[in-house]
């Protein structure tokens, strides 16, 4: 089945469950979802995280880049 298709079917079938939804602590956890997915995730890290990723623009941008078989190395006990 095509991805599209079957994303489309799954809102048809949210929206119609939605519809039906008379619990009102059910409607709020879902508008927390959406209000919480709609958040820029760049707002929701600390700095140091943000200062490593320009940090890691940075770096790429000047051509200081290390293979992937280095990175895997590194970090396959967490892979």
């Amino acid at each position: 089945m095509n991805t599209e298709i079957n994303i489309q079917n799954k809102k048809l079938e949210l929206i119609q469950w939605l519809s039906t939804i008379e619990d009102s602590g059910i409607i709020e956890k879902i508008m927390d979802l959406r209000k919480n997915e709609s958040k820029d995730w760049w707002n929701l890290i600390s700095e140091n995280e943000k200062d490593a990723i320009e940090q890691g623009i940075k770096d790429a941008d000047s051509g200081k880049l290390n293979p992937h078989t280095s990175a895997r190395k590194l970090y396959e006990k967490w892979l």
